[in-house]
């Protein structure tokens, strides 16, 4: 289950740096995102909002770099399993799946605006976090209490 769970966090990655990559390339060469699907048809209203960018950094980059990292680290842990990696990973996971509930947020509330492209990041970070748990579930284990002799 744990190397089906890293494959598909590639494979979720892969799919994310081509998702910002093609925002990011709409934003450089100012060329209109194609978005046509009813209800999801904001994606230009969204990518030329202040909320596009973070520190003077599209968020599309932001995107880019995330699943970049996501990607070589789970690709490092397919080749070398390390502990401190797998959870290095989750917190990834859990990060991108903060961070997108925040950016839907914003676009719901703030701009009134969504984006299909927006929208599939969101759920390629949830699929992230999700397939993350998968590589090694949090265990507790489970001691009694002492006993009164």
């Amino acid at each position: 289950m744990k190397r089906a769970a890293l494959w598909l966090i590639l494979l979720v990655a892969f799919c994310g740096i081509a998702n910002s990559s093609y925002i990011a390339r709409s934003e450089a060469t100012g060329t209109p995102l194609i978005c046509n699907i009813t209800g999801l048809s904001g994606c230009n209203i969204v990518a030329q909002s202040p909320y596009s960018h973070l520190f003077g950094i599209s968020l599309a980059e932001y995107g880019i770099a995330y699943f970049g990292l996501l990607f070589i680290l789970a690709a490092a842990e397919l080749v070398a399993a390390n502990r401190p990696l797998r959870r290095l990973i989750q917190a990834l996971g859990v990060l991108g799946l903060v961070a997108s509930i925040v950016f839907e947020a914003i676009q719901f509330f703030l701009i009134g605006a969504l984006c299909v492209y927006c929208a599939a990041s969101a759920v390629l970070a949830l699929l992230a976090f999700v397939f993350a748990c998968f590589i090694e579930p949090v265990r507790r284990s489970y001691s009694p209490p002492p006993t009164a002799a």
